[in-house]
C-alpha cells in the first residue's frame, strides 16, 4: 500500500477512530462507596504502529497540542464503542484533563449497579484488558519518508471505551485496588533486587575464574 492510498484513506474519514497507548487502573477506596477508574487515554508524541504492509510500518502519533481546541464537552465511557454508557462528562461521572504527557481520564463507577461492578470484575480478572477512543481530526501531517501520520489538531472526542478485541493491539486496561498496586510494585522491587544480586554473583564468579586462569598461566 503506497502513501497515495494512505492519503485517500485519510480523506475518506480514516481518522474517525484512533487507538493509542495508555494506562488505566481501577481504584477502590477503603471504607468508601467510591469506585473509580483512572488513567491516561492518550499519550502525546508516542508513535503507534497502525498496520504493516510488507516491510513498511505505517505509524501515527498525537501532537502534544492536539487537544488545544478540541471539543471534549460531551464524551462518554462505554464498552466496545457502543451499547451501554457507563459514564459521561455531562453528568460529571467522567472527567478528562489534558496534561503535559497526555489526556488523563477518571471514571466514577456506581458500586450499587451490577452492570458497573461486572465491568469492573471483568477488567480486574483480565477478561477485558484493552481500550481505545474515537475522535475526528481537523489538522494532520503525513511524512512519506517515515510513513508517519501526526495528528496536529483534534476536532471532537466522542468516547473512551473498554474493548475486548481492539483494532490495534497496543492499549491496555487493568483493574487493581490500591493495596494490589502497592503489592505489585513491592513484588517488582523485590524481583529487581533479586535479579541484581544474581547478576552481581555471576560477575564475582566470572572475575574469580579470570583471576584463577591468570594465576595458572603465569
Amino acid at each position: 500500500m503506497n502513501d497515495e492510498k494512505i492519503k485517500k484513506f485519510i480523506d475518506k474519514g480514516w481518522n474517525f477512530r484512533e487507538f493509542q497507548n495508555f494506562e488505566i487502573r481501577a481504584k477502590e477506596e477503603d471504607n468508601s462507596q467510591d469506585l473509580s477508574i483512572e488513567g491516561v487515554a492518550c499519550v502525546f508524541d508516542t508513535e503507534t504502529v497502525l498496520f504493516e504492509d510488507g516491510d513498511i510500518q505505517y505509524k501515527e502519533k498525537v501532537d502534544k497540542n492536539a487537544f488545544k481546541n478540541a471539543d471534549i464537552s460531551d464524551v462518554i465511557f462505554n464498552y466496545n464503542h457502543g451499547g451501554r454508557v457507563y459514564a459521561r462528562t455531562r453528568n460529571d461521572s467522567l472527567h478528562l484533563e489534558v496534561k503535559e504527557d497526555g489526556l488523563h481520564v477518571t471514571v466514577r463507577l456506581n458500586p450499587n449497579d451490577e452492570g458497573h461492578m461486572q465491568l469492573y470484575r471483568d477488567i480486574k480478572s483480565g477478561l477485558i484488558d484493552k481500550m481505545s477512543y474515537a475522535y475526528t481530526v481537523s489538522e494532520e501531517a503525513y511524512d512519506t519518508e517515515t510513513h508517519t501520520r501526526t495528528v496536529l489538531a483534534i476536532k471532537k472526542l466522542y468516547d473512551v471505551s473498554a474493548v475486548d478485541i481492539p483494532a490495534y493491539n497496543c492499549t491496555s486496561i487493568s483493574a487493581r485496588s490500591v493495596l494490589d498496586l502497592e503489592k505489585s510494585e513491592m513484588e517488582k522491587l523485590e524481583n529487581d533486587i533479586l535479579q541484581e544480586k544474581k547478576i552481581m554473583k555471576r560477575k564475582r564468579i566470572a572475575l574469580a575464574m579470570e583471576i584463577e586462569n591468570y594465576l595458572i598461566s603465569h
